[in-house]
């Protein structure tokens, strides 16, 4: 008899490596043709690199608008400034949550000349309501995301949402996040709760998990080895998902709930008709970002 942490692994994704900004090497985790599936998130990067020709170019000047970017980084140090004057300094463990809004102009420039740069980059639309509101910034230290540890062998930092009782470090009203960066010892299983309204995926960076729960089917329970990304099922009822550490495993649960509105995307730009994006561009290039 399952379990209420039901969900299972719907497909398994390989990311796909490219190179964006200046010539920044990355793995790009989830990719335009998800986007209705995973809705409210339109895209996932993944950085992870000792080599300093990998990411020293940076992103230089580009835009933004209707849409938020979290970055989290787990080494290395990024710059960022934009046209209106802000600038910030994300570090290791921290988190920089930028609400693109109406409009932005921005550069993400390494402050480093060697050593290990990794971490990640999540898109996650606006409301349509919500497109061209003001930007803005939380930009949040390492000490600043909240940790818990609900059972031995488990630490898990709510960068948003809620998890085990523990408010994150972020929350929006509409699109609800949930994002927990969960370290697992090897051997141990717990059962992670998702909201059944909310679509959901892993992306396992380090080791291998099995997902579903021990009681289910082992038919069911699939592997997911790190540099995948575990896109989960919305099985009706599912509490959440139950993972096992196969070796000592860290892996992101990311989950949100969908707009159910339509995406009309150019670049950085991400809006709900063709004719929106067409003013979005105009506005970049006659300056009114």
């Amino acid at each position: 008899m399952n379990t209420p942490y039901t969900r299972q692994i719907e497909r398994l994704v390989n990311g796909i490596p490219t190179q964006d900004g200046a010539g920044v090497s990355l793995t790009r985790v989830l990719t335009h043709d998800l986007q209705r599936r995973l809705d409210p998130f339109l895209m996932l990067d993944a950085f992870h690199s000792d080599e300093p020709s990998d990411y020293l170019a940076g992103f230089p000047d580009h835009p933004h608008r209707g849409f938020e970017t979290v970055t989290y980084m787990l080494a290395g140090r990024m710059r960022h400034r934009d046209n209106a004057g802000n600038e910030g300094l994300l570090e290791p463990g921290g988190m920089q949550w930028m609400t693109a809004g109406r409009g932005l102009v921005h550069s993400e420039l390494p402050e480093q000349e060697n050593g290990l740069m990794s971490g990640f980059q999540l898109w996650v639309n606006l409301a349509g309501r919500d497109k061209m509101t003001d930007p803005g910034y939380s930009d949040i230290p390492s000490a600043g995301i909240p940790e818990v540890s609900p059972q031995p062998g488990v630490k898990v930092r709510v960068l948003a949402g809620e998890a085990f009782g523990t408010a994150g470090a972020i929350h929006r009203d509409t699109t609800e996040p949930l994002y927990l960066d969960i370290a697992l010892e090897a051997g141990v299983a717990i059962d992670l709760p998702i909201p059944a309204t909310h679509n959901a995926f892993l992306y396992v960076y380090e080791g291998k998990l099995a997902v579903g729960a021990e009681s289910d089917d082992r038919s069911e329970r699939r592997m997911a080895d790190a540099g995948r990304m575990a896109v989960l099922n919305n099985a009706a009822g599912a509490a959440g998902v139950s993972v096992k550490a196969e070796q000592g495993s860290r892996f992101l649960l990311i989950a949100g709930k969908p707009l159910n509105e339509p995406i009309a995307q150019w670049g950085p730009f991400v809006m709900n008709t063709r004719e929106q994006v067409e003013q979005a561009i105009d506005d970049f290039r006659a300056g009114r970002f």
